[in-house]
């Protein structure tokens, strides 16, 4: 837990609220990375990253699972509901978080991507692709139904 006179710079947490961390100080580097591993922890074409030193990573609530990817990293998620929450290299003092498990995820703009030599084609054309609000396919009834039960964006 962080001291009551230490403000967090950001927030954030899994799906589930089962797990939530404060960000001490401003992350940095922020990037996507299309390799193989990422597309797999992530579920996803990318992994959005952003990190700080390891020391202005507090966890506030519960702890993350974590899944050692390689010899070289270590990542860490929720256990109860799956959401991918950091990703670190094991000798390095920096760690980073997923930026969409940041609470006020549009406050971080990726600056570099990696593993580009795994980047998925359909990648290249998703803002081409056709879009449509939530509101504007579904029935009323089905609006009801997908209320959410995630945890909402703050503590």
């Amino acid at each position: 837990m962080f001291e009551a006179k230490a403000k967090p710079v950001m927030t954030g947490g899994c799906q589930c609220g089962a797990v939530r961390y404060a960000l001490m100080s401003e992350p940095t580097h922020a990037s996507i990375c299309h390799c193989r591993m990422c597309q797999k922890a992530f579920g996803n074409y990318f992994a959005p990253l952003t990190g700080v030193p390891r020391r202005d990573l507090v966890w506030t609530k519960g702890r993350p699972g974590i899944f050692r990817s390689s010899e070289a990293v270590e990542r860490g998620f929720c256990r109860d509901c799956g959401t991918p929450l950091t990703y670190s290299y094991l000798e390095d003092d920096r760690i980073s978080v997923s930026i969409g498990s940041l609470d006020e995820p549009s406050r971080v703009e990726p600056e570099i991507q990696y593993g580009i030599e795994s980047r998925l084609p359909a990648f290249e054309t998703l803002h081409l692709l056709p879009g449509q609000r939530t509101e504007d396919y579904a029935t009323p009834e089905e609006l009801a139904r997908m209320a959410s039960r995630q945890h909402p964006d703050h503590d």
